[in-house]
């Protein structure tokens, strides 16, 4: 492919990243501050990183990057090799690898379809993930051949390279021709009112590409920004080279090459013969189970939330770790147990309320007592959905294969607006190629399905992390699809136990129309507070 930069442009860049001409590239000779501002334009816009430094921090002189960022003297080569040989003598000398969660990297990997992001994306500690959003971002431009942003998986396009790309293509275009009606529907619906220009614009961009992001297949490409430590990455590149997905494996590949350059003892072990032992473990693990779940009987969930297990003495659990925090260190855990199972109800009652009975918003969450009682919910909901609720990486969680047997939700937005038929017969498409791929390619015809099809799931959590996930994603600006799945999560939780359930009392019901406006205006009033600041 033809370069993305001029001579001039590449001479300016090439000191802060290790390549200019691959998807996958890692950041270097930037401070802290500039990665993170980067990484976060980064996520809403269509720009490539390397673009954004380029146009948006380098080239604005109100950004005064020359004056943040000193051009590096010299070559990081030096130092890196210097820094991999004195972690090679810690390593030997001390036997302890502990030190490569010291040190990190920041990646950008473009181009990847949402398939594989979900991958980059299930590791619980040690990374930090940031997506271009399908909120913010229009999905609808082509490439430089003029082809829509899919992967072509290989698997696909050799079985019918014809069936797959005229499926995604027809997705594609049903969502491309209804970006402008969608918006002028919802501008209809909602008008400006005392908006700023700004603020309204932003809200109805959100309100139509949540309306239509169902239509995108889960093969569309976006791009993907995180930092991570070296510990993390060197686990996460094992697993990935252990996918049955071939996307997944090339990826991994390309994120070693670059990562070895800025951190290369720290990411060395993924492939080598034990990352490679390592990664035969988890690839036999899931063959030799394969044939027993292929003898269960296929069952469906009936509902969206199903709370499948919980602790019956949740309360006590929690009462009893309460307690134990205030009382002398002499004082053993089991002996307070037994004391608290033989306490009146009213005063655990008056303990609990004392703990967090006086919370004021949702960020002062419950100590770590609630983490002493769990959950585990079993979920289906869209793929657009999960995409979102997976954030919450601290939970343990495994989904299924992406299908279309669990049906699709079609947003009562596009019914209204009288688009039923163009949505549902571009997704039927989609899900008839899927259907004729899935017996021989279950894992790679994924890629074809659009985002709208239910997908299932289950999570378990904590009661602590169920404050900050239920009240967080219940939340007014939240896409209506996972502020159902939260919703529900509090009702099944109070449905068990309800005085637990009542301190989250931050917990939002109400049906809202523009879900975004008032957190623009609210965004509105933070930059008017820049512009006195800074000027």
């Amino acid at each position: 492919m033809p370069s993305e930069f001029s001579q001039q442009e590449q001479s300016v860049l090439a000191p802060y990243f290790t390549n200019l001409d691959r998807d996958v590239f890692a950041l270097r000779n930037l401070p802290e501050v500039v990665k993170g501002a980067l990484f976060s334009r980064y996520s809403r816009t269509n720009k490539s990183l390397r673009r954004v430094l380029y146009d948006e921090f380098i080239n604005d002189k109100d950004m005064a990057f020359d004056q943040i960022v000193s051009a590096p003297k010299q070559d990081e080569t030096v130092a890196i090799k210097k820094a991999e040989e004195f972690y090679d003598r810690v390593l030997v000398g001390y036997g302890d690898d502990s030190v490569a969660e010291l040190g990190g990297a920041h990646i950008a990997v473009e181009n990847v379809s949402n398939i594989v992001t979900k991958v980059l994306q299930d590791s619980r500690l040690g990374i930090s993930p940031l997506e271009k959003s399908t909120r913010y971002v229009y999905f609808n431009e082509k490439d430089v051949a003029g082809k829509y942003r899919y992967y072509r998986e290989p698997e696909l396009m050799a079985a019918d390279a014809r069936a797959y790309e005229s499926a995604c293509d027809g997705l594609f275009d049903a969502y491309s021709k209804l970006l402008d009606p969608m918006t002028a529907y919802f501008k209809e619906r909602f008008p400006q009112g005392d908006a700023s220009e700004r603020a309204y614009a932003s809200a109805i961009r959100a309100k139509t590409c949540d309306s239509l992001r169902g239509l995108l297949p889960a093969g569309t490409l976006t791009n993907v920004g995180m930092y991570g430590n070296g510990r993390a990455f060197d686990y996460l590149l094992l697993k990935m080279y252990a996918s049955p997905l071939s996307e997944a494996r090339a990826v991994a590949a390309s994120m070693q090459t670059e990562l070895s350059q800025v951190i290369p003892s720290f990411v060395k072990r993924a492939n080598d013969k034990y990352g490679q032992a390592t990664q035969g473990f988890q690839k036999a693990a899931r063959a030799q189970v394969a044939p027993f779940a292929a003898r269960l009987p296929e069952s469906r969930q009936m509902v969206e939330v199903a709370l499948t297990n919980f602790d019956a003495d949740a309360e006590e659990k929690i009462v009893a770790a309460i307690l134990y925090e205030a009382l002398p260190s002499h004082t053993d855990l089991r002996s307070l147990n037994a004391h608290v199972r033989l306490m009146p109800s009213d005063t655990k009652a008056q303990i609990l309320d004392a703990y967090c009975g006086h919370r004021q918003n949702r960020r002062q969450k419950p100590g770590r007592a609630f983490e002493n009682a769990t959950y585990t919910f079993s979920i289906r909901a869209n793929y657009g959905a999960y995409r979102d609720l997976q954030r919450h990486r601290v939970l343990t969680q495994q989904r299924q294969l992406l299908c279309t047997q669990h049906g699709f939700d079609l947003p009562p937005e596009i019914l209204d607006a009288g688009f039923q038929s163009q949505f549902t017969d571009a997704v039927q498409t989609a899900a008839a190629v899927f259907e004729s791929f899935q017996k021989d390619h279950a894992v790679a015809a994924q890629y074809v399905v659009p985002m709208a099809f239910k997908l299932q799931w289950y999570v378990t959590m904590n009661l602590r992390e169920a404050f900050h996930l239920i009240e967080l994603r219940s939340m007014e600006q939240g896409h209506a699809d996972y502020r159902r799945v939260a919703q529900h999560m509090y009702y099944e939780i109070n449905r068990v136990q309800p005085r637990l359930a009542k301190y989250m009392t931050f917990v939002d019901f109400k049906d809202y129309g523009l879900e975004r406006l008032s957190s623009e205006k609210k965004i509105d009033q933070k930059l008017e507070q820049v512009k006195e600041k800074y000027g």
